[in-house]
């Protein structure tokens, strides 16, 4: 009998699934989650899967059926999405629609874990670190976040810039880069679980901390 892999990750779209991929080639990743290494293959057609649609609209209504073939192959399945999208029905929603399809198509209670990102992934990237400003192509003087703040995509006392997505699309506007896979993956490498403060990235962590609990030394 074949050994079932720990974990299949469905992602919404390549950028989402750029920077999974970013973040789990990270030397010693675990470590900065603070959960134990898990054998995780982050390449689109490993253990990581994008829908071919490319939206958070078709893993929202077929997320289960994506999923079902690795039912056996695999011991848990995480889907992760963004909320922002036209007609979606809200945070709770999303993850309870797909929770319950995804246990309806076979798959255990305990083994799934569907997160919705408010308002989109770019949330989780959004950091105060000099890796940020790298991966945006920024060469300014003074830091990214005091001129995003003086643009006003950054209001001041606020951990993220409101509208994450435009914020960082306005950015490489500037810059003049394209939009594109390689940037999310940088951005991913360069972020810190510690400086994250989104709920959805806190709910990643706690899902990954109690499937793959880190070992105490005796």
């Amino acid at each position: 009998m074949t050994t079932q892999r720990p974990c299949a990750m469905l992602v919404a779209d390549s950028n989402m699934a750029a920077a999974f991929s970013g973040y789990f080639n990270r030397e010693r990743w675990h470590l900065s989650l603070g959960c134990a290494p898990f054998d995780f293959n982050p390449e689109i057609g490993g253990d990581l899967i994008v829908d071919e649609g490319g939206n958070d609209p078709g893993v929202y209504t077929k997320g289960h059926e994506l999923l079902r073939p690795y039912q056996l192959t695999h011991r848990r399945a995480l889907v992760v999405l963004d909320c922002e999208w036209g007609g979606s029905p809200g945070k709770a929603a999303i993850e309870q629609h797909i929770t319950d399809n995804l246990i309806k198509s076979g798959w255990k209670a305990d083994a799934v874990k569907v997160i919705a990102i408010e308002p989109e992934l770019e949330i989780w990237l959004w950091q105060d670190k000099p890796q940020v400003a790298e991966a945006l192509r920024y060469r300014g003087v003074e830091p990214l976040w005091q001129w995003l703040e003086r643009s006003g995509w950054w209001p001041p006392g606020v951990a993220k810039p409101p509208r994450p997505k435009e914020a960082a699309e306005w950015v490489l506007k500037q810059t003049r880069q394209p939009r594109s896979c390689a940037i999310y993956e940088d951005l991913a490498r360069g972020i810190s679980a510690k400086g994250c403060t989104d709920t959805a990235f806190a709910d990643l962590h706690q899902t990954l901390c109690a499937w793959f609990p880190a070992r105490v030394a005796a």
